[in-house]
């Protein structure tokens, strides 16, 4: 998993692709120019590219810009590919889509909905 969080008070998702070969300074474009959002927010912004075996997410720690890049060994990772926008992940989302699940999961039955089969 993409290291502690504890101190990001939002996480983003691009969805669509990204073109890896970008590093800091053209994924701040991207957010900057493309969505009007702040790099510099205290926030945890990720990108996929076309393969979807790997992801690069971009922080901003008060002193500086942190670019983490995470490729998979095996399997690929469940990524929106509608048209380009940003999506906000809920921390449970972020935790799906690091363990290769969907983060658009079914939502649980409430009690009264349960159904005995």
């Amino acid at each position: 998993m993409l290291g502690d969080l504890s101190g990001v008070s939002k996480l983003y998702l691009i969805t669509g692709r990204t073109d890896m070969r970008l590093s800091i300074d053209g994924l701040m474009a991207i957010i900057r120019d493309t969505y009007q959002m702040d790099p510099y927010a205290n926030a945890l912004y990720l990108f996929c590219g076309r393969k979807s075996d790997r992801l690069k997410a971009l922080h901003h720690d008060k002193t500086g810009f942190v670019l983490l890049y995470m490729r998979l060994d095996s399997g690929k990772f469940q990524w929106p590919r509608n048209a380009s926008e940003v999506r906000t992940l809920s921390r449970q989302e972020y935790r799906w889509l690091m363990e290769g699940l969907s983060i658009d999961q079914p939502k649980a039955l409430r009690p009264s909905q349960k159904r005995d089969f």
